[in-house]
């Protein structure tokens, strides 16, 4: 019997006291003035927002741990300057590891990065260590900070290189999650994270950042963006660069979740990519919250969708469990000292 291991969860519904501070964060900034102070949130709070909301739903859907990081599309890193996203960044992710600390066998925190469209990438690699510190296991790197307008380098640049090597040596992935869209042409859960989704798959096939970090894992959300649906245009892009087969450039270092929301898209991903690249994962309570009318079922229920693939228990085993804890190493350790 696998673990049921959500690679992707986000703390979407939040203590009001967080959201109306982030608001007074902002306005403060516009005006020129400091902030206020952040305000005390009790863990009465806190759990009250877990309990009636992802914990509620991980126990209806059969899941058993979720990997968690902050709300995507409030990071929000493009708003104010370096020093604003700094503390918001250390805001949210200290309530990711209160919610960690009070329910410890259902979430495993991963943290948001402070990068400023102007900065470079210190403050994130220092957010990074504490909260690897914390516990966390992973990151979510922001490719396009700027909100929808793609201005910095692309992923394989020297630019992101301090950071990378930071990964490598605490041995942590990144999922690859913009965050809001401020680019009125880009819907931002519906254009915008699907085309970063895309976009950066295509940046690293381009270039050759695995032969400098060949332990580097990137989680590419939203099962791939476009990629897996036009799996023979980029298998025909990487021959006419003169680029090695996808499996060995890439494959070894870039892995896709199902948070797809239908049956046909999950059996594609599964038809189209080696299981040992696909993590389970539901996004839920998060891009599309309602119930599909020819289902019943809601959209973001997508366990339903891989129980459903026909595939071997091992098959499905390796997606629900196994891929998580061998691109996760820090979770995979968590769950050896708990007996798992």
């Amino acid at each position: 019997m696998s673990l049921i291991i959500d690679c992707h969860g986000h703390y979407t519904v939040l203590p009001k006291g967080h959201d109306a501070w982030r608001e007074e964060q902002k306005a403060a900034y516009k005006a020129g003035v400091p902030a206020p102070a952040y305000p005390e949130i009790s863990d009465d709070e806190i759990r009250d927002t877990i309990e009636s909301n992802q914990l509620r739903m991980i126990r209806e859907r059969g899941a058993d741990l979720t990997i968690f990081s902050p709300r995507a599309s409030a990071m929000a890193p493009h708003f104010g300057d370096a020093e604003v996203a700094r503390e918001w960044a250390i805001r949210c992710n200290d309530l990711i590891a209160r919610v960690v600390a009070m329910f410890p066998d259902t979430f495993a925190g991963v943290c948001m990065l402070p990068q400023s469209p102007q900065a470079d990438m210190a403050n994130s690699i220092a957010e990074l260590e504490r909260c690897v510190d914390m516990g966390f296991i992973g990151c979510n790197l922001n490719p396009d900070p700027g909100g929808g307008h793609f201005r910095h380098p692309p992923l394989t640049d020297r630019y992101w290189y301090p950071f990378y090597e930071k990964m490598v040596e605490l041995d942590v992935p990144a999922m690859i999650h913009v965050s809001g869209s401020c680019n009125p042409a880009m819907h931002a859960t519906g254009g915008y994270y699907i085309a970063a989704d895309t976009i950066a798959f295509m940046q690293l096939l381009e270039g050759d950042l695995f032969a400098d970090f060949p332990t580097l894992r990137f989680i590419i959300p939203h099962g791939g963006g476009a990629v897996p649906y036009h799996w023979g245009r980029y298998r025909g892009l990487a021959d006419m660069l003169k680029k090695p087969s996808l499996d060995t450039h890439l494959m070894n270092n870039i892995f896709f979740d199902t948070c797809v929301y239908h049956q046909p898209g999950i059996d594609l991903l599964a038809d189209v990519i080696d299981n040992k690249n696909i993590l389970f994962g539901s996004e839920m309570v998060g891009a599309v919250r309602g119930i599909d009318p020819t289902t019943g079922h809601y959209f973001d229920d997508t366990k339903r969708y891989v129980d459903a693939l026909d595939i071997s228990a091992e098959e499905k085993h390796a997606i629900f469990e196994g891929n998580a804890r061998r691109v996760f190493p820090r979770l995979d350790a968590m769950l050896r000292e708990r007996g798992l």
